[in-house]
Formats: structure tokens, C-alpha cells, sequence
């Protein structure tokens, strides 16, 4: 195939499956390119999680965000992956295409951020490239994770009658994009300020991932939507789920904004750059996942379960199946929504 394809006809995930899976194949850690890492052998006990993405200005963040919330941005979207699956992180690597004439100042405040975060996460720099572009600036950021061998919490293993799970709260990261970008006429200061703060810089949830080894089934963050992560899941492990739309987690400003405007419904659930985890846990392990919650300071919350059959079903208080205008974030499609993730 050569030439441009329309914007409408394809998404990354077919891309992915039809032109870059089968180079992955004579390599089992791949996971066929289904998964959010690569397990990479480490010593007899231990595999190493590999993960990598990318970040455009103008695309994942705001060109005029600050540039130290840039670089905690990239570091913690790619340690959500390690926690999700259950991956304590130890290495990062960082490519940077710098557009030409960017200024000292905000490169140095850049790897001030990274600094901070390198820090905070007890992680190391171990190489990379910096290169200009006469484009807009892209990041991309390695990181490397060890957890137990065959251990890793992957999307593929979900089982019929497990509970779906959320940690944290959902639809602040799209919710963000907007406060960020336009502010909220309306709606009070602190949760514009908060929605903004949570697109901006996320919180890996390590400890809960780590935490999760052992008792969730399988497990992804929320990056691109609800539904269209849980979708992923869903298809990994060949089975459908129900989610009860009442019961998704909301902060307050992001209730607050649904109180002025329930049209934002469909942004919540589908909307994406929550980096929060979505998991599934046997019914039986409901306890102690909660348990695992308070233990670390992570809300936890049961949202709906796997079943026989396929896709996602979202349903109302009155069980009523809900129609979303769009499923979540796709890259090279005519029905992107957000800010990418």
C-alpha cells in the first residue's frame, strides 16, 4: 500500500496490528504488539517491563504548558503503564526533538522537571537522544520496570464474572484539556484549577499496581477513554463487560461540571488522559482489593463486570443502554476527541 491513507479509514490500532505485529512475531514478550509493554527476560525470578510513548505539542499537551509539567507529564504516562501492570519502574530512557530556536531557559526548566520526577520515582536516566526539528516538539520517553516473572498484569486475562475496576476518579483528564485550554466560565476556581492540574500531571499509581500482582486478572491505564481502554481489555481476553455509568468514580469538580452540563457524560467516560487503572478482579478477591485500596491511598471502585460475548455496554440507572457519540481517543481519525493520550 503507498500513498496517504484518509484521515477516516484507519486508526493506529489497525496500523499496528497490520503493518508492525508481525515484526514482533519469533518474540514471545511482544505480546504480539497487544499489550501496553514487553516483558523482556531480567534474572530467574524477574522479567522486565518495557514501555514507550511518545508526546506532540499541541496533541498530548498544551504548546504553552509549562515546560517542567511537560517532562512530568511524559515520565508519568509511561510509569501508569508500569503500574499497570504491576511493574515497579528503575529506568527510563528519553528522545527529545527540540524545534529549532528553543531557548536554554526552557530546556533547563524541562530537566528540572525531569529532575523532580527521576527523584520522586526512584528511577534513572540511562540514555537516549536530543535531536531539533523544524516541527513541533516531540518527546518520547522509554521506561523499563521489573516484576515477577509470569507475573505481569496483562489485558489478556480477564475472566467471565470478574468485577471491573477503576482506581481514582474518571473524566478529569478530558475535563482538563478544556479548563486548561479555555478555563471554565461558570464553573468555581478550584475545580478549574484542579481539572487542569489533573490533565497536566497525572499520578501513576505504582503501589496500587504493584499491589494488584496476584489479584487482578488483567489490567490497563486509562489513557485513550473508558470504554475504549476496557474495549482493549475486552478484545485481549476475548470476552464482553457491562459498566454501570452511575457507579464511575467522579471528583467533585468533575460532578460539578456534569451538574451544568450532562452533555459532558460522553467526555467523562470516553474522553481519556485519566492514567488511572483499569483491572478486573474474581468477585472473591473483592476484600482484599479494597483492602489494597486503603492501604495505599487509592480510591477503588466497582464499576461493572467481564461476561460471555463482546465489546462494551455501558448502561444507565435504569439499566437502559447509553449511546456514546465516539469511543475514546484514536490517533489518524476523523472522530479524534481530546488531547490525545
Amino acid at each position: 500500500m503507498s500513498g496517504t491513507l484518509p484521515a477516516s479509514s484507519v486508526d493506529e490500532f489497525q496500523i499496528i496490528a497490520d503493518l508492525f505485529a508481525p515484526l514482533s512475531r519469533g518474540y514471545p514478550g511482544a505480546l504480539n504488539l497487544t499489550d501496553d509493554v514487553a516483558l523482556l527476560a531480567a534474572d530467574p525470578d524477574h522479567e522486565t517491563a518495557a514501555t514507550m510513548d511518545a508526546m506532540v505539542a499541541g496533541v498530548h499537551f498544551l504548546p504553552d504548558d509549562p515546560p517542567d509539567l511537560v517532562a512530568r507529564k511524559l515520565m508519568r504516562v509511561n510509569l501508569s503503564d508500569l503500574a499497570a501492570k504491576g511493574a515497579r519502574p528503575f529506568a527510563v530512557m528519553l528522545a527529545a526533538a527540540f524545534p529549532r530556536g528553543t531557548d536554554l531557559d526552557w530546556m533547563q526548566r524541562f530537566a528540572a522537571g525531569l529532575a523532580a520526577d527521576v527523584a520522586e520515582f526512584g528511577v534513572s536516566l540511562i540514555g537516549g537522544d536530543t535531536v531539533s526539528t523544524p516541527g513541533p516538539l516531540t518527546l518520547a520517553l522509554t521506561a523499563l520496570g521489573k516484576v515477577a516473572k509470569g507475573r505481569a498484569i496483562l489485558r489478556s486475562g480477564a475472566q467471565a464474572g470478574d468485577v471491573v475496576w477503576v482506581s481514582g476518579s474518571i473524566g478529569d483528564g478530558a475535563l482538563g484539556l478544556r479548563a486548561a485550554r479555555d478555563g471554565w466560565p461558570g464553573l468555581a476556581a478550584g475545580h478549574v484549577s484542579f481539572l487542569a492540574g489533573r490533565y497536566r500531571l497525572p499520578s501513576p499509581r505504582l503501589s496500587l499496581g504493584a499491589g494488584l500482582v496476584g489479584l487482578a486478572h488483567a489490567g490497563m491505564d486509562v489513557s485513550d477513554g473508558l470504554v475504549q481502554d476496557l474495549g482493549h481489555i475486552c478484545r485481549a481476553s476475548g470476552l464482553g463487560a457491562r459498566i454501570e455509568a452511575a457507579k464511575v468514580p467522579l471528583s467533585a469538580a468533575t460532578a460539578a461540571a456534569l451538574a451544568t452540563d450532562q452533555t459532558l457524560l460522553a467526555s467523562v467516560l470516553a474522553g481519556g488522559d485519566d492514567y488511572e487503572l483499569l483491572f478486573t478482579a474474581p468477585a472473591h478477591a473483592t476484600e482484599a482489593v479494597l483492602n489494597l485500596g486503603r492501604r495505599v491511598g487509592v480510591a477503588v471502585t466497582a464499576i461493572g463486570s467481564m461476561a460471555e460475548g463482546e465489546g462494551v455496554r455501558v448502561v444507565d440507572a435504569n439499566g437502559g443502554t447509553l449511546s456514546l457519540p465516539h469511543g475514546g481517543w484514536r490517533h489518524f481519525s476523523a472522530t479524534e476527541t481530546g488531547a490525545g493520550a
